[in-house]
């Protein structure tokens, strides 16, 4: 095992102790390595990309409409810029069948990347996996990562509450959601992303029945970051939010020299 095969095994367990209920980990996603650099400065303890983020900074929709390998040389400029841990939004993970999963996990992790953001719906197309199917895949990952001897971080994400717009309904997908997270679990999942969840009864509900430290993507219709710590997350994300601002500041500040 090289020092660098153990300093990326160091991270990976590093990355999962941040995973505190109650005491989340707050990242603040990036999409460069120049973004990560100055989060990092700040003393973050870890940094995770946004897959929308990194997209739009190249000029691509998000949907894994960015080619793999600049997704794999930007993760790679992340990783290789920065000491602290890193984290991927793998999306689908840029394939369908297990095999071919398998392989682009390997690319992810030769990155020096140790945790990645794995979703449920299916890219490019209607709906969700099924939970066999899902289940399959995370299994692929996690035995591909094993084989590699990295502990990777699964950051299982269900997208059912980001495809049902309609937050009245969200009460009753909330066993849906416990159905899956247990189903991802089993398959070898590290932890539970609910992007689109912002009900603070319905968090705390995931919160308190899932075994697996729970994500939430903090919105602006989300609890503030207290509150989302005493509902019980152990991960908070804020997706594209940062490059949101950013890029209106950017074209503010143009306009403001015209």
């Amino acid at each position: 095992m090289t020092e660098i095969q153990k300093t990326q095994i160091e991270k990976a367990h590093k990355f999962t102790a941040l995973h505190i209920k109650g005491d989340p980990l707050v990242l603040y996603n990036i999409w460069d390595a120049g973004t990560a650099k100055a989060i990092a400065e700040t003393g973050a303890k870890a940094i995770a990309t946004g897959s929308w983020s990194v997209a739009a900074a190249q000029g691509y929709p998000d949907g894994e409409a960015i080619p793999l390998d600049l997704l794999t040389t930007i993760a790679s400029r992340i990783a290789t810029t920065i000491d602290i841990p890193v984290s991927i939004d793998f999306e689908g993970g840029y394939a369908e069948d297990c095999e071919a999963l398998a392989h682009n996990i390997t690319r992810i992790i030769s990155t020096g990347a140790i945790g990645i953001n794995f979703e449920d719906q299916q890219v490019g197309k209607a709906g969700l996996y099924t939970l066999d199917i899902q289940q399959k895949r995370i299994a692929a990952i996690r035995q591909a990562a094993n084989a590699l001897g990295l502990p990777l971080f699964i950051n299982a994400r269900t997208d059912l509450f980001l495809q049902e717009t309609n937050r009245n309904k969200h009460t009753g997908m909330i066993q849906q959601a416990i159905e899956r997270a247990a189903a991802f679990k089993e398959a070898g999942a590290s932890g539970f992303f609910i992007p689109g969840l912002v009900d603070a009864e319905l968090i705390a509900s995931i919160c308190e029945t899932v075994d697996l430290p729970v994500n939430v993507m903090k919105a602006e219709a989300s609890p503030n970051l207290t509150t989302l710590a005493s509902l019980g997350a152990s991960r908070i994300s804020y997706g594209p939010g940062l490059y949101f601002q950013l890029m209106k500041m950017l074209a503010e500040s143009y306009q403001s020299i015209r």
